[in-house]
């Protein structure tokens, strides 16, 4: 009879498929003591659960991390809810778990799930009905215990922050039986304070220590306060229905005041940058405003109606000159021709000749004698000379020789 041989890959798929088949080992709740636990970079969370008689080693993978409250540590008592199966590659069975809570929280634990899930089905956690936290804020309002370290770790930070911001405390019982109805009361009371925000919390603790802002009481009251809440309960790691209804959730009370209170030594620093940057603009736009003006008045001055007179005055000054400078010339030149002319006609005038001895004669009709053949014997004739008219009367007229003429000529 031939014997059957398997792979370790065959035997470790048979004894997985036999864990995925057991109804039981996927739905179990264990119970134990946390050791060897580790955060892993990727997310997961590696550990053991151990009691007197063994240890079983446990995975909770990134995915499911969303549900876990607190932060895992060794030595801690808690009751994780999973399935049992066998990882292929070692060969080892681990329990990979879903859900962890605290071990002696389970009726509160599973109180705080149902009233969650009650209230994020009637849209309590919706963020559409988050109201945006002031930037500025003048009053700030506190529900918390008088006695705390939240109260003084708030005071700390705002007085740092901002010295100027009124805080208003109402002493509120966040603790035991009646922190419900003290927690809604301050609420309440704030309300009519006028407020700007509201911050309610208290310090870290254990579930049941926090359980007053597990109420749903609480938590209508929030949601229907018209004042925009911080909510600052316990340690960062904590997590209570106050956080998911409040507008806005701070890890601790310190970092409540932190996000309601601005900064004012910051505010201060940008507000001065601001006026730095204002004055330089402005000391540029004045030195840009008056290099403008400067141009513009001398634009001004050149179109200015009496630069133009003056200007046309000395335009009519200069044209005068010119012209009496021409007339000067024209007339210089004038007298200089005239001179020339009447130099020219010296030679010309009749008066001249007259005084070199001539004379002038005509008839009585005017006519001028030039020929010896104009005039007949006993015509009466004018003779002009330098210094009168000679009237005379011709008795005879003889003409010049060949000889003569061509001397006169």
């Amino acid at each position: 009879m031939a014997q059957s041989i398997y792979t370790v890959k065959q035997v470790n798929a048979y004894i997985k498929n036999m864990f995925t088949q057991d109804y039981m080992l996927n739905r179990i709740y264990v119970k134990g003591e946390v050791s060897n636990c580790k955060y892993h970079t990727s997310g997961h969370i590696y550990f053991s659960l151990k009691d007197e008689s063994g240890t079983i080693a446990c995975v909770m993978f990134a995915g499911q991390r969303g549900g876990l409250s607190f932060r895992m540590c060794d030595g801690r008592q808690v009751v994780v809810f999973g399935g049992v199966n066998v990882y292929e590659r070692s060969g080892a069975y681990q329990l990979y778990a879903r859900e962890i809570r605290p071990d002696g929280d389970g009726v509160l634990y599973e109180r705080f799930q149902m009233l969650k899930k009650e209230l994020e089905e009637m849209g309590m956690f919706a963020p559409e009905y988050k109201k945006p936290i002031p930037a500025y804020v003048r009053r700030v309002g506190i529900v918390t215990a008088s006695t705390g370290a939240a109260v003084r770790d708030i005071m700390n930070i705002a007085a740092r922050r901002n010295p100027y911001v009124q805080l208003i405390l109402y002493p509120a019982q966040v603790q035991g039986e009646g922190a419900k109805e003290s927690i809604v009361r301050g609420i309440r009371m704030l309300e009519k304070a006028d407020v700007d925000v509201m911050i309610v919390g208290r310090g870290g603790g254990s579930i049941e220590d926090l359980w007053a802002f597990n109420e749903e009481e609480v938590a209508r009251a929030i949601f229907d306060c018209p004042i925009p809440v911080i909510s600052a309960v316990g340690h960062e790691t904590d997590t209570t229905i106050a956080d998911y209804v409040a507008d806005l959730r701070a890890p601790t009370p310190s970092a409540a005041a932190e996000l309601a209170v601005y900064d004012y030594r910051q505010t201060q620093m940008v507000l001065q940058e601001y006026g730095l940057r204002l004055n330089r603009l402005l000391s540029q736009k004045t030195a840009m405003s008056r290099m403008r003006m400067k141009e513009y008045q001398t634009r001004l001055k050149y179109l200015h109606p009496r630069y133009k007179l003056q200007e046309q005055q000395q335009r009519l000054a200069d044209l005068e000159d010119r012209l009496r400078q021409q007339m000067k010339n024209r007339l210089r030149d004038s007298r200089h021709r005239l001179a020339i002319c009447m130099e020219a006609m010296k030679g010309l005038s009749p008066i001249q000749k007259l005084n070199q001895g001539y004379s002038y004669v005509e008839k009585a009709d005017k006519t001028v004698i030039r020929r010896v053949g104009q005039i007949e014997p006993g015509e009466r004739l004018s003779i002009y000379v330098t210094d009168g008219v000679i009237h005379a009367s011709v008795e005879e007229s003889s003409g010049y020789t060949e000889e003569q003429a061509d001397f006169c000529h």
